[in-house]
């Protein structure tokens, strides 16, 4: 699968959601945008919208986190599927993911996992990457990643490994340069060696990025602007590699977005002074990235490949129970600080869990506070592990979670205030459907309209519950109600999201049976039915218009 190289492309920036609004109405100088691929695998929603409407004026890279090509038991082909889904709706000039593994079976732990780089893992990698670009119909861009640990089974440096990665299977390489030298900070590795071991020709693309130095390792924390060492490191790469696209990553703690565009401009200056060398095609078999055969390696892959799986696993659960990490441990090459370093997976761990349950439970985690939320987000990974690759899908269980963890058995109508932040969360993501319109509703005949099924589109849902936890979430929104007065009594909502944002409406009783009817498939005389079985008043006109002006339709269907 040849592919040359862009760099024309220049220099990009990662699009981030504190800067869609500044995007849309500005379209700021970047050379192209970056994105994280798990943040759009829904394809519905405002990101979607947002990424659909700015990729008619910028080339888009995709840049997997989830994929975890190198997990030797946790490889989901059906995450792969959805990547390939993207893929192919976004058209990006850039598909990317990471030397990494992050899954043992179906526990996902959601990070940058180190690999033992060695020939089971050599092995491993070449036959997932020659998978991934089948499904894809692309060659990808594999990143070297930052790590605090290095393994007693290592028998090459990463350079190396990725050298002969690229040779066997033909992908290209995205040389990370701050994590060439957070790992020479790390492990007194070469940075500038480690350029110099991989072949002009194999890199496609660069990320620039800032660190973060602690007593324990410096941390790839994408939450600074670039330093000295890396700028220098970055001339290097241009000069063995040529020009080629670069990114500014920055994911933590983010800027206004004119620092990143400063940041940019920064790295097209630098470019711009470089010699450039003419570069070879990604691919191109003069360059000797002919895949080597897959029996080439057959006769070892078995044993060895069992031995990555336990150390994969080993290492992970050493993540979840630290009495068990002595294993994890002892594979480790030695080093004084091995204890205090895979602490910070650990902890990685932890505030993942955290992170994202107070994105998909922000009134929870008001009502919790802080801290609270965090030990919630420890107790509730461990006994609900994330599931997949995307984490946006992470947090499903938390009603039940909460029903029966004793430590908030004081507030009682948290459960379902879970039930409805996870439904308002999803809707956040459902794929866009077109809105019924009052004129669609008046061409139905009214002998027709009683056995006609109005379809809710799918961010629509409506919602009952035991507690008042509608008004309770509505107090906590800008300009929302007070607070309920009595939160033992039974409310009913409806989600709805008529253009980008999602909105919560309260319910009286009689329009939430119709609509629970509706949309379960029911006709419109049965929800009809229900409503006057609780009202005989019902205001079904008034109803009617309010549904349809926040577009909880998508269709009707009439009766054969």
């Amino acid at each position: 699968m040849p592919r040359e190289f862009n760099p024309a492309l220049g220099v990009g920036i990662g699009l981030r959601a504190p800067h869609y609004r500044d995007f849309l109405e500005r379209r700021p100088r970047a050379g192209w945008i970056e994105v994280h691929t798990e943040n759009y695998l829904d394809q519905g929603g405002w990101d979607w919208h947002v990424l659909q409407t700015l990729r008619r004026d910028y080339a888009v890279s995709l840049h997997g986190v989830g994929l975890g090509l190198g997990s030797a038991r946790g490889f989901s082909a059906a995450h792969l599927d959805r990547v390939a889904d993207l893929v192919r709706d976004v058209q990006p000039a850039l598909v990317s993911e990471h030397l990494c593994w992050g899954a043992v079976f179906d526990r996902h732990l959601n990070d940058l996992l180190p690999l033992t780089l060695n020939h089971a893992a050599l092995d491993l990698l070449s036959e997932r990457v020659q998978r991934a670009q089948d499904r894809l119909r692309r060659p990808i861009l594999l990143e070297n990643v930052s790590t605090y640990v290095r393994f007693r089974d290592d028998a090459m440096s990463e350079a190396e490994f990725l050298a002969e990665l690229a040779r066997r299977t033909g992908c290209g390489l995205l040389l990370d340069i701050n994590n060439l030298y957070v790992n020479q900070c790390n492990h007194g590795e070469d940075a500038l060696a480690a350029i110099a071991a991989i072949a002009p020709g194999t890199v496609g693309e660069i990320h620039l990025a800032g660190h973060l130095v602690t007593p324990e390792a410096v941390i790839d924390h994408h939450g600074a602007s670039v330093a000295e060492p890396v700028w220098r490191l970055y001339e290097a790469a241009l000069r063995r590699f040529g020009a080629l696209p670069t990114l500014i990553e920055w994911d933590t703690d983010i800027p206004p977005l004119e620092v990143l565009l400063a940041e940019a401009e920064k790295a097209r200056a630098v470019a711009a002074g470089m010699r450039q060398p003419r570069m070879p095609t990604l691919g191109a078999d003069p360059a000797g990235l002919t895949p080597a055969p897959a029996a080439a390696c057959s006769e070892r892959r078995a044993d060895a490949s069992a031995g990555l799986a336990d150390s994969q696993s080993a290492f992970a659960a050493g993540l979840f129970a630290p009495a068990d990490a002595a294993p994890a441990l002892a594979a480790f090459a030695p080093d004084d600080r091995n204890e205090q370093r895979y602490a910070l997976y650990r902890g990685n761990l932890s505030a993942t869990w955290a992170k994202t349950l107070a994105a998909a439970y922000p009134v929870i985690a008001q009502l919790v506070g802080d801290e609270f939320m965090a030990a919630l987000g420890k107790e509730y990974g461990r006994a609900h592990p994330s599931a997949s690759g995307d984490l946006n899908q992470f947090g499903g269980h938390f009603a039940a979670f909460l029903a029966g963890f004793p430590h908030t058995a004081d507030l009682p109508y948290l459960p379902d205030m879970a039930r409805l932040e996870w439904a308002l969360h999803r809707a956040h993501y459902a794929r866009d459907a077109p809105a019924l319109a009052a004129v669609d509703l008046a061409a139905v005949p009214p002998d027709e309209l009683e056995t006609a099924r109005l379809r809710l589109r799918p961010a629509s849902a409506a919602m009952a519950f035991e507690w008042n936890v509608v008004p309770l979430w509505l107090s906590h929104q800008p300009d929302g109600p007070p607070f309920p007065d009595d939160m033992r009594v039974a409310c009913h909502g409806l989600i709805v999201r008529p253009h980008w944002k999602t909105r919560l409406l309260p319910l009286v009783p009689p329009a939430h049976a119709a609509l629970a009817v509706l949309q379960a498939g029911g006709d419109f005389g049965a929800a009809l039915d229900a409503a006057f079985d609780i009202d005989e008043a019902f205001d079904v006109a008034a109803q009617l218009r309010s549904w349809l002006d926040h577009a909880v339709f998508t269709a009707i269907d009439r009766a054969p």
